[in-house]
């Protein structure tokens, strides 16, 4: 089930951000990237006043970045993202604590996860990332990484002892 994500309304709920950092908006394409990525979902995030010259919209892996420029609001582009996905709004989650945006989600079927709720589900999968990187760098003894290659390698190559 694919994400809507109200950016400025998770970042502050998210450990290490703040909406008072110069790269708040990159750091939480850049979290939200790496949980899409491991739980094969994606995400269209919604950011508030775009800087001027920069695309409205990027691209990053599993998740789309959306610019709303000055005028408007997320908040009215999520909606109206909503109004056009249509029946198929079902099969979304929309990410906001907003209560307006969290009402145009559930008039049509989507379901909500409130921001802190799904801070907590990054939390996770970061924590979960940061134990497989520890892992990583796990040291082999020679006789495990001769059984090693015996098992899946060269049964012919022996390890340099």
């Amino acid at each position: 089930m694919p994400y809507i994500i109200d950016g400025h309304n998770l970042i502050p709920k998210v450990p290490g951000l703040s909406l008072k950092s110069i790269d708040d908006e990159e750091e939480l394409i850049q979290i939200v990237r790496e949980f899409c990525r491991t739980s094969r979902k994606k995400a269209e995030i919604y950011f508030d006043n775009a800087p001027a010259g920069q695309p409205r919209t990027r691209k990053f892996g599993f998740v789309t970045a959306h610019f709303i420029r000055q005028g408007t609001t997320a908040d009215a582009a999520i909606r109206t993202r909503l109004r056009k996905i249509g029946r198929a709004a079902q099969n979304w989650t929309v990410v906001s604590s907003d209560r307006e945006v969290a009402a145009a989600a559930r008039e049509v079927h989507a379901q909500v996860i409130p921001t802190g709720e799904f801070a907590r589900m990054l939390g996770n999968s970061r924590e979960g990332d940061e134990e497989l990187k520890e892992d990583e760098n796990i040291d082999l003894s020679p006789e495990a990484i001769d059984e090693w290659l015996t098992l899946f390698g060269d049964h012919n190559q022996k390890h340099d002892k």
